[in-house]
């Protein structure tokens, strides 16, 4: 199986099941999570959730970037990756959030609104997709594509991380599908435009 086509059948597979939640799922796993909010389940999320911040991984691969360019300049590359891939997933989720302007769960909790209404930029209407999503699959791809071997650890990671987001009813599933999807994309094309080729030292031969 190529690369590209990996990459559509991933993609078409995690749209398909976005929209099945969507019609099915979303408001019934919504609504069994909120019923666990008192409880140790949702606070030890709570917390977990925090890790899907994209300040952590934006500072820490622009740092790394900027200090090690000159005298260590894979590890540079990897950090401008990093910066790079959760920047645009980052500023792609906003965009579509603002456009699209989806109800997050709380209003379907008080006042039975569930879809979207175009163009919002209030907290409660950004819904769709999850940016903590797009954070950890941003991060969890740029590791894989060094660290190849470890790529099960990562992608279980990110998964907790985006799962954390419908564990405390920040966001519906069908966010956290997109989310997690436009996160590895975002990685995907970053590396094979402009971080595969020989000039940069980020990637190893062997994994090229």
């Amino acid at each position: 199986m190529t690369t590209r086509y990996y990459w559509i059948t991933a993609s078409v597979a995690l749209l398909l099941a976005g929209i099945m939640s969507y019609f099915y799922l979303d408001i019934p796993v919504a609504l069994w999570f909120n019923g666990l909010k008192e409880t140790g389940f949702y606070r030890t999320f709570k917390l977990l959730t925090r890790m899907g911040e994209s300040q952590w991984y934006l500072a820490a691969g622009l740092l790394s970037f900027l200090l090690l360019r000159k005298t260590k300049p894979a590890v540079a590359s990897t950090g401008l990756l990093l910066f790079s891939s959760v920047a645009l997933s980052g500023l792609a989720a906003d965009l579509v959030k603002f456009l699209l302007g989806r109800a997050r769960p709380k209003l379907y909790f008080s006042e039975t609104i569930y879809g979207f209404d175009l163009f919002h930029l209030e907290h409660a209407w950004i819904s769709f997709p999850s940016g903590h999503s797009a954070t950890a699959f941003s991060v969890a791809s740029t590791l894989c594509v060094l660290f190849p071997q470890y790529r099960i650890v990562f992608f279980l990671w990110a998964t907790l991380i985006a799962f954390s987001r419908v564990a405390t009813t920040q966001h519906y599933l069908s966010d956290v599908l997109a989310g997690s999807l436009l996160g590895a994309a975002s990685t995907a094309f970053l590396y094979h435009r402009y971080f595969k080729t020989p000039s940069h030292a980020l990637i190893p031969s062997k994994i090229r």
